[in-house]
């Protein structure tokens, strides 16, 4: 009932990564006990190892651990937790989970299910707010999911279109779509998307807006009818329509464009009888128009910079609300101080249209703790980045007492992140923060676009001044080599000994496709964790067979060639059309002997909940199919041998 106080002594989180990482430092800080739930892929990960107990949902894949409500409502009476927290992602939008949480006796530390049901599909929501008066993106929003529907309303609405899950958000089941002829096949794979990541395909198109930021309103109510907003976040930086950027409070926003805009989310939460935590989500022109884009009724993943202005614990707002308390602060007493910017660090390579990565981390440091510095993470060195979960591992938040000395704070704190073994945004987002145009605030969602030859460089051939210095880096970290019966033999050295010669020593080394024999270079000395080179340091890290050396920002990673492993690995090389991740294949549209055309579509491979197009690079005749629909496969396994087509044939 309304207004019902329950005590929770022990919390399940039924989420993984840094936010149940972050949900359970506040716990413990509440004193309430924590109980985490895992798959049997992340048995060893960060959040099983940070809770106080933790129970096995088996499994890999989502559908076989995170989004079995049966089984985590099951973990939780086991081991006698009284509430649920469901984070964000998986089941924290999903109406049913919060219903069956409620039938079983427990906490659901999030909004009704009523709520959930109003918000949870953006065609709904859309009509409510329609109905309440604010302003909608032109669009279609109907029952009807025929293609020729579509098709009519996109024509109605002129494109370019946005495809949209009706269901969901952070990117998944989202296309732009630039004219009529690309419909169809941008239709069917955001519903497959769709169907995978929310179990609903329903779709919805709207017009594509052009240069809009967006902009949304941290929310909460409580059981008592009180209801506030903690200003706004800026989340216009994006990739793949989803968020790698995000501030507080939004730049250039006037105190009364931002009271109008809290006060229409205000409205929105009032008229689904909201409890919890939510943000209402803007679009937001040069003209100072706003138009209600979607609600989210959970925690955002960027709520850190939120809390770094406003001095509050949301996740200690949450459970206070679930508990039935009211809310600690009014309207009135919530005062913004200074300016926060976030970034997301994800596994995935920026020079590959973001393509999601998976592998060991085989080195990870966070930048150091200080003050207006946050770090929320989830993973630590040496852990396994699976492709069958969201990608990012960790958020790194900076707060100053304005916008500029929180970018310097960012940058610097960047600039200590170490991170190898996996291709990430590191360097991307060192970029963003450092360009002009960011510094200036100038921000729309077609930022990353416009700014691309900057963001994203064409990679430069590296140097022979990097090989020299990666040379006599990985002399100067190998394991000692020194004889426990002659500590002076010539032999225990790595000092290029030649006898009656000058001492030399070329050393075969590889970087990523580049490949080099180079000469250590001289003048260099090791400080720590640290090359002096003419006063200036380069960071290196040696991890058993790789070398991760500083250069011009980035980290490299070196290895020395093996000649022997290279002639076996081209005896049994092959060539064909790969993988570009390690995920699960969810259509092969062609069959030996079947003649295709260049760019035809030949495999969809499906990896973070995410959909990646193999196509035909030329025409040519398909020679041999290598994998099935449902295989998992790695990065790089071969998946359709296709043989180009004589001249003659495609004359």
């Amino acid at each position: 009932p309304t207004g019902a106080r329950a005590m929770i002594d022990s919390l399940l989180i039924a989420n993984r990564g840094e936010i149940a990482c972050r949900i359970m430092r506040t716990a413990r800080e509440l004193g309430i006990a924590t109980v985490a739930v895992h798959s049997d892929t992340d048995r060893d990960a960060l959040h099983v190892r940070c809770a106080d107990q933790a129970v096995n949902l088996g499994g890999a894949r989502p559908s076989e651990s995170y989004l079995r409500v049966e089984a985590i409502i099951a973990a939780a009476k086991a081991t006698g937790a009284q509430a649920i927290h469901p984070g964000y992602g998986f089941l924290s939008e999903n109406a049913d989970f919060a219903r069956a949480v409620d039938a079983a006796g427990l906490i659901f530390v999030g909004p009704p299910a009523s709520a959930i049901d109003a918000m949870g599909s953006k065609s709904a929501a859309k009509a409510l707010m329609d109905a309440a008066g604010v302003p909608l993106v032109p669009g279609y929003h109907g029952d009807d999911q025929a293609l020729e529907t579509f098709r009519v309303e996109a024509a109605k609405i002129g494109y370019p279109v946005l495809l949209k899950a009706a269901a969901g958000g952070g990117g998944k089941g989202m296309k732009v779509v630039e004219s009529e002829a690309q419909l169809s096949e941008a239709l069917s794979s955001a519903q497959r998307e769709a169907q995978a990541a929310f179990g609903d395909a329903r779709m919805l198109v709207e017009k594509y807006v052009l240069q809009p930021r967006h902009v949304e309103i941290q929310v909460f109510a409580d059981q008592h009818g009180n209801a506030v907003y903690l200003a706004e976040r800026d989340c216009s930086i994006q990739r793949r329509h989803q968020k790698v950027v995000e501030e507080a409070p939004a730049p250039g926003l006037s105190p009364e464009l931002r009271r109008a805009m809290g006060e229409a989310a205000v409205t929105a939460v009032r008229a689904i009888g909201y409890v919890g935590a939510g943000t209402v989500e803007f679009l937001l022109d040069a003209r100072g128009e706003f138009f209600f884009m979607e609600m989210n009724t959970r925690l955002q993943v960027e709520h850190p910079v939120t809390e770094l202005i406003t001095g509050q614990d949301l996740v200690a707002w949450q459970l206070r609300v679930a508990q039935g308390q009211p809310l600690p602060l009014s309207q009135e007493q919530i005062v913004l101080r200074g300016h926060a910017i976030e970034v997301r660090l994800y596994a995935e390579d920026p020079e590959q249209d973001f393509l999601p990565a998976s592998g060991e981390l085989t080195l990870y440091r966070e930048p150091a703790a200080g003050v207006g510095r946050r770090v929320d993470s989830g993973v630590v060195e040496g852990d396994r980045v699976s492709p069958f979960y969201d990608p990012m591992l960790s958020k790194l938040i900076a707060w100053g007492e304005d916008r500029e000395t929180a970018r310097r704070r960012l940058l610097a704190m960047l600039a200590e992140q170490q991170l190898g073994g996996v291709h990430s945004n590191l360097a991307f987002l060192r970029r963003v923060l450092a360009h002009p145009a960011f510094a200036a605030a100038e921000l729309d969602t077609g930022f990353i676009a416009r700014h691309a030859a900057a963001l994203l460089p064409a990679p430069a051939p590296l140097p022979d001044a990097f090989w020299a210095l990666a040379a006599r880096a990985w002399l100067l970290t190998a394991p000692s080599a020194a004889r426990a019966d002659d500590p002076h033999s010539p032999w225990a050295k790595a000092c290029g000994l030649r006898l009656g010669l000058a001492c030399e020593q070329r050393l075969h080394l590889r970087c990523g496709e580049a490949e080099a024999r180079a000469l250590p270079a001289t003048g260099v000395s090791l400080l720590g964790d640290q090359l002096l080179v003419d006063g200036r340091r380069h960071a290196v890290q040696r991890r058993g067979q790789w070398l991760f050396v500083e250069w011009d920002g980035q980290l490299q990673r070196v290895t020395l060639v093996d000649p022997i492993s290279e002639v076996e690995a081209q005896q049994h090389g092959h060539g064909g059309l790969s993988a570009p991740m390690n995920g699960s294949v969810v259509r092969v549209l062609v069959e030996p002997g079947q003649q295709v055309a260049a760019g035809e579509l030949l495999v969809v491979v499906e990896a973070m909940k995410m959909e990646h197009s193999i196509r035909a690079a030329e025409a040519g005749e398909v020679t041999a199919i290598h994998c099935a629909e449902g295989d998992l496969v790695e990065e790089g396994r071969v998946l359709v041998a296709l043989q180009p087509l004589a001249e003659e044939a495609t004359a």
